[in-house]
């Protein structure tokens, strides 16, 4: 039977769980803080587990911070245990490797015997599943600010131990203008986006432009691991399709945004598993996926996780739907990035990668210079494609020089 507590009484709770327990809690835009404040207060000792933390976390000797997605909040800290893993796969480390002796969801007041996940479904169904069969804690946190989202984020009040009434803020994030290149790159991927379409976009000035090119397409759907305000101006632009719902697994924008996903029947939120199978993304037709990278090499390989060598961030769901789209029947995966770093002063294309590739064979990359094809070309092609029609200026001379050295052979 599921009991209302007041937070001061979770210390209770958390009083008897194991030593160092792993603690699985909402992630993004929607970490339920308070709790996390008293779990810091009352436990010594725990592990602390969740995707792209953005707010403010305990940092402390006794507290480790796990992740399989590393966010602002757990960059570069000392505490810090990455995981490498494909975001589709994770919900499977949860049953196996990465058990987890308590789950802290974020969600929407109770609402007819149910709560709803909100903006932040992802990985939690697995979560909390995994840790209901091994008779682990969960915990709903309700806050009256959590949009009410349909989908896979509504759950029954019997799958929580405990609720907890919060008022945390949900974090949200105002729309900025793209500058000039995200201009110029979204508007040459939006020449390949078809009418009917099926959308996978991140969150930044590129998958803003692209969006924000597409106002004379109609029917465009979207499948996408995350939504931004985006796809609010699809929608007033009329190119977002009427039919299809738009199906996401977590959402991070405006509170103009998550007052529009509230209770809004147009909007279908999905489960990792489903969200990031390479085999369901490909059922879309016309999938086309937009990722970005820090840097790309001549190899056509993309780190988009690794500064200086050290984790940035992490896979996410970027090989996911790379896999997914170029299985999907007339779908196409992009790399959108600039072709020059300004801070580092150097070329983000580069004869080859000193750290470890994120991803590799999209079907091709987008500067502001131009589109690189490079599914279905031989390597030399791939290379000499990269660098005439992606790289800067500045670094071509320098990469026609190393290309000739490394494919020697056959340059």
């Amino acid at each position: 039977m599921t009991a209302t507590l007041d937070i001061d009484d979770l210390s209770a709770v958390f009083a008897r769980l194991p030593r160092n327990p792993r603690v699985v809690v909402s992630g993004n835009a929607a970490t339920p803080t308070s709790v996390i404040g008293v779990l810091d207060r009352t436990v010594g000792e725990y592990t602390l587990h969740m995707l792209n933390a953005m707010s403010e976390l305990p940092d402390r000797a006794g507290v480790t911070l796990e992740t399989a997605f590393v966010g602002p909040a757990m960059r570069g800290k000392a505490n810090l245990r990455y995981v490498p893993c494909r975001l589709s796969l994770l919900p499977l480390l949860y049953q196996r490797n990465l058990r987890p002796d308590i789950v802290i969801a974020h969600t929407s007041v109770p609402r007819t015997g149910t709560v709803s996940l909100g903006i932040e479904v992802n990985v939690l169904p697995a979560a909390i599943e995994a840790a209901r069969a091994r008779g682990a804690v969960v915990i709903a946190a309700v806050n009256p600010a959590m949009p009410y989202t349909g989908g896979d984020a509504v759950m029954r009040l019997e799958d929580f131990d405990f609720l907890v009434e919060v008022d945390d803020s949900l974090l949200s994030f105002a729309p900025t203008e793209p500058d000039q290149t995200s201009l110029t790159i979204g508007g040459l991927i939006s020449e390949h986006i078809p009418a009917g379409s099926t959308l996978q976009l991140g969150i930044g000035g590129v998958p803003d432009a692209v969006l924000g090119a597409l106002g004379e397409s109609r029917d465009l759907k979207i499948w996408s691991e995350t939504i931004s305000d985006g796809v609010l101006t699809l929608k007033q632009l009329g190119a977002l399709s009427r039919d299809a719902p738009v199906r996401t697994s977590f959402i991070m924008g405006s509170e103009r945004l998550y007052e529009w996903v509230d209770q809004n029947p147009q909007v279908m939120m999905i489960r990792t598993e489903t969200c990031n199978s390479p085999a369901q993304i490909a059922g879309n037709p016309s999938m086309i996926s937009v990722n970005g990278a820090i840097e790309i090499d001549l190899h056509g390989q993309a780190n988009a996780s690794r500064v200086r060598g050290r984790v940035y961030s992490g896979f996410g769901g970027s090989t996911d739907f790379i896999v997914g789209a170029i299985h999907s029947a007339g779908g196409q995966s992009f790399m959108a990035l600039p072709s020059w770093h300004p801070k580092a002063d150097t070329s983000t294309i580069v004869a080859a990668l000193a750290c470890p590739a994120t991803s590799f064979q999209q079907t091709a990359v987008v500067t502001e210079n131009g589109i690189a094809w490079l599914f279905g070309a031989s390597e030399t092609e791939q290379a000499s494609n990269l660098i005439e029609h992606s790289a800067h200026p500045r670094a071509r001379d320098q990469l026609r020089d190393a290309a000739e050295q490394m494919f020697s052979n056959a340059w």
